[in-house]
């Protein structure tokens, strides 16, 4: 709607009334077209989003390796300890402890660093599930546009800046033209 309701009908009351009016529209539209290309790009948020489910999955692997091997080394020193403590009194039973210790530990560290591989294979897999899915809906989208604007928006991804400058300049220019249409 144009703010003929709340000028009344005879538009901008002076050239400053009417600068003022051009930039909040032009304010308005910048507004309204960064918001317009946040919601387009689906692609790049997909992207982001399988790339932020990598890095966590990657970040979890590291955390559980590592709890593995404290866990581990924790075992085995513990049952390091524990067999030299008995070592005096029966060393053939404190060695058998030593060793069984040492493989559980090392059982553990394996186990965790399967695990933690398989949880970093799905997630992969995962964010290229979300991947495939935004880039099939980009496509969707972009088969169902017209041509000038399928053109427009290659462009636009290509250089946003320019085309946003020359989009609201357009907006402008043509909100200028009707007004003085209407005043006629």
């Amino acid at each position: 709607m144009t703010d003929r309701t709340k000028h009344g009908a005879g538009g901008a009351k002076g050239p400053d009334e009417l600068r003022r009016q051009i930039e909040r529209t032009r304010s308005q539209l910048g507004d309204t077209v960064d918001q317009l290309a946040a919601r387009a790009d689906v692609k790049g948020r997909a992207m982001t989003r399988a790339a932020d489910l990598r890095d966590k999955a990657g970040a979890l692997t590291v955390q559980l390796r590592s709890s593995a091997a404290q866990a581990g080394h924790a075992v085995q020193g513990r049952a390091s300890r524990a067999g030299h403590a008995l070592q005096g009194r029966a060393g053939r039973a404190g060695h058998a402890l030593q060793g069984t210790a040492g493989r559980a530990g090392h059982t553990i560290e394996g186990r965790a660093g399967q695990a933690g591989h398989t949880l970093q294979g799905r997630a992969a897999q995962a964010g290229g599930t979300v991947q495939n899915k935004a880039a099939r809906a980009g496509r969707a989208v972009e088969q169902v546009a017209p041509q000038p604007v399928r053109t427009a928006v290659r462009a636009a991804r290509l250089h946003p800046r320019p085309v946003l400058v020359a989009g609201a300049a357009a907006v402008a220019a043509a909100m200028v033209v009707q007004r003085r249409r209407h005043r006629r």
